[in-house]
């Protein structure tokens, strides 16, 4: 049986950990026949959005065939608008059985449900990656691309679709509120942790090793906190502040990630014998870092970091953010609900407190519920 993943709405980048990345992994790994198609948009090493500029066809390392289309002339508009040359065409050579659209946004939707309409027997997903902290964040955005022309794209798909997944429970309210999607047409599916780094982050020499290159004894606290650290994420600079002011030797903060220009000097001056930045790890490296870490914070806004770090078991701290609150399983985290260096040292020392219970809800649970490879055979089971 093959899957076809669709990736036009949105970037497509070779060795990341992003769902349009594991969920072909792991049906691969199930044995299906498996073959992604997707935009020209990848990221850089910064981060930034770029266009990929190797061969249009080839394959992956888990030995799945890619095919990258070009936008259609002029490009500089269709790139935004994503519309592309020789959709239906592709669509038409690699013949799926199951069709996993990742991504409702692209105009190109209609040439989908053009051919969907000639060949009714594929099934068809589709997830949902936006909500109103990512999207909508401006008049033409929300009002125009969303209420109109990515709203038309999704009920154009709706006819076909078995299931419109969100990502998070408030990209499911996105596409029942926003976008006017039957309510029993919208699930939530979650994203999760890469199922073999776990493993290899779980072998005790991973933690024992990563543990000693940071100087750590066993009673002493890491807590691991990062990402893309910008204006988006400030709340990053609190977090040093308040282990700063925590000033315990036996506690750690160890940051990672890259820093945007404008918070350089302020990210800097945090930096002490408490806090330590320990650089850019990749969607891999992350794995070990986690495995050496006692807690892990996000104080910003939300990313994939989050549904990794309790995949791996961990216990965690996390901005409480209306409709995102799907990682807590009862036990396994705590909240941020202020941007106040005192309530981050309050809720620190309180998850250090709590960090073994914390540590055996998230090894029970967490490591099943974000499982990508219980993830991806719950995507086809409708």
């Amino acid at each position: 049986m093959k899957i076809v993943h669709l990736c036009l709405s949105m970037s497509y980048s070779d060795n990341y950990s992003y769902q349009e990345n594991m969920l072909p992994k792991f049906h691969k790994a199930a044995g299906y026949d498996v073959e992604i198609i997707a935009s020209r948009l990848v990221f850089d090493e910064n981060g930034d959005l770029t266009r990929y500029c190797g061969p249009m066809e080839y394959t992956n390392s888990q030995g799945i065939k890619i095919t990258r289309l070009n936008n259609k002339a002029p490009a500089k508009v269709y790139e935004k608008m994503r519309r592309y040359k020789g959709t239906l065409e592709e669509l038409k050579r690699a013949k799926p059985d199951i069709l996993f659209i990742h991504g409702c946004q692209f105009l190109d939707a209609d040439k989908v449900s053009k051919y969907l309409k000639k060949h009714r027997d594929v099934k068809v997903f589709v997830d949902n990656h936006g909500d109103f902290h990512n999207s909508a964040q401006n008049f033409i955005s929300k009002n125009i691309l969303h209420a109109v022309i990515w709203k038309k794209s999704a009920h154009k798909l709706l006819p076909y679709a078995e299931m419109f997944y969100g990502v998070l429970p408030a990209r499911v309210d996105f596409l029942k509120d926003f976008y006017k999607l039957p309510a029993d047409k919208c699930e939530l599916l979650l994203m999760g942790a890469d199922d073999d780094e776990v493993e290899k982050a779980l072998e005790p020499s991973v933690r024992e090793g990563k543990r000693k290159e940071y100087g750590a004894s066993d009673e002493d606290i890491l807590i691991l906190a990062g990402g893309k650290i910008d204006h988006n994420k400030p709340q990053i600079l609190l977090l040093m502040k308040a282990v700063n002011e925590i000033a315990d030797k036996h506690i750690r903060l160890l940051v990672f990630g890259s820093v945007s220009p404008e918070l350089q000097a302020e990210f800097e001056n945090q930096l002490s014998n408490y806090v330590k930045h320990i650089g850019w790890k990749t969607s891999n490296e992350i794995y070990s870092e986690f495995a050496a870490a006692d807690l892990v914070a996000f104080p910003g806004l939300h990313s994939v970091l989050w549904e990794q770090a309790v995949g791996m078991g961990k216990p965690c701290i996390f901005r409480k953010m209306e409709g995102f609150t799907h990682i807590d399983l009862g036990g396994n985290c705590l909240f941020f609900e202020k941007d106040t260096a005192e309530e981050y040292k309050r809720v620190i020392e309180k998850a250090i407190e709590r960090k073994d219970r914390m540590k055996s809800v998230a090894e029970k649970k967490g490591m099943d519920v974000f499982s990508y490879k219980n993830i991806a055979k719950r995507a086809l089971e409708h």
